[in-house]
């Protein structure tokens, strides 16, 4: 899949070139896993996720969804798909109208989508999925500047859980949030998962997080999926040397083996999106790069059952 902002100059506004955020990306994501998508800022992770529900419309490519691609899907069609498919929002602060309560807030998806008959049961359902959440259903009648931010990002997961999904994207759910309530939220989402067999794409900067929530880890570098495999796979066998680079930058709760470990550091800046490197993207950047890297771009192979690399000398 791809996903290609257009870079426009001139009085007409004439397309000069485009920003290539997600460039020929392809993964799949089994019933009740969780894949975690990790990769530094500007990397296409945002735009990978809000492409997946249509809050951003993929340049090329198909987003299959049980069989239904998503991208086609029109009307009622695509209304009663994306019941299955919800976001969680990185910021609960800006991702909450700041008009409604909460009850309306989560109650909205239950009117839109007419799954609850009357007054009663709607209140009802209201009140059901606040306590869902650990909150308490008389927060119903609450304003979202009444709430802490972990309490809001509450509010946007109950919101989610509203139609029953069967997938949650959620991108970066706790980034914006105090590290003890990270904690807490984490264990909600893993909590639901056990609960109702939900699948998660997980999008993090926090690799110890990622480490602990996913079953694989995908991670992506300006725009490309560089390497795939199981979460304890990845972290004890890094084969990329962009993944190894990312390794050796987590903390170590043990100071002497922080102090004497070897670290990975990457010198430069990534290029632009909007002009990336010929060949492997990575290259410029790569302590093991060799003349063939800028030749063409390596394409993801497994390396070991279950172990995907981008790399020609992994």
């Amino acid at each position: 899949m791809q996903v290609h902002y257009p870079v426009n100059s001139g009085l007409f506004q004439k397309q000069v070139g485009a920003v290539k955020a997600v460039d020929n990306v392809s993964f799949s994501i089994a019933r009740g896993e969780t894949l975690g998508l990790v990769g530094e800022s500007g990397c296409g992770k945002t735009s990978m996720a809000r492409s997946i529900v249509q809050l951003v419309k993929p340049t090329k490519g198909q987003i299959l969804f049980d069989g239904h691609d998503l991208i086609k899907l029109k009307g009622g069609a695509m209304r009663a798909m994306y019941r299955r498919v919800q976001f969680i929002f990185q910021d609960p602060y800006g991702s909450l109208d700041p008009r409604m309560t909460a009850g309306d807030i989560i109650g909205e998806p239950l009117q839109v989508h007419k799954l609850t008959k009357g007054r009663d049961a709607y209140r009802a359902r209201i009140g059901e999925l606040l306590s869902l959440v650990g909150l308490n259903p008389y927060m119903a009648g609450r304003y979202p500047h009444e709430f802490s931010g972990g309490q809001r990002q509450r509010i946007g997961i109950a919101r989610a859980l509203a139609v029953e999904p069967e997938l949650l994207v959620c991108d970066e759910p706790v980034s914006a949030l105090d590290v003890s309530v990270q904690a807490q939220i984490i264990n909600l989402l893993e909590d639901l998962q056990q609960r109702f067999g939900l699948t998660y794409l997980f999008i993090a900067h926090d690799l110890s997080l990622v480490r602990h929530i996913s079953h694989r880890v995908a991670v992506m570098y300006l725009g490309k999926l560089v390497e795939v495999a199981e979460s304890e796979e990845l972290f004890s066998n890094p084969l990329h040397p962009y993944t190894q680079a990312l390794m050796s930058a987590i903390p170590l709760p043990d100071p002497i083996e922080e102090a004497t470990r070897a670290r990975v550091v990457l010198p430069g800046e990534p290029p632009s999106p909007a002009n990336p490197p010929a060949g492997c993207v990575f290259h410029p950047r790569c302590p093991i790069a060799i003349d063939e890297c800028s030749a063409g771009e390596p394409e993801l192979r497994e390396v070991v059952p279950g172990h995907w690399v981008a790399c020609i000398r992994a």
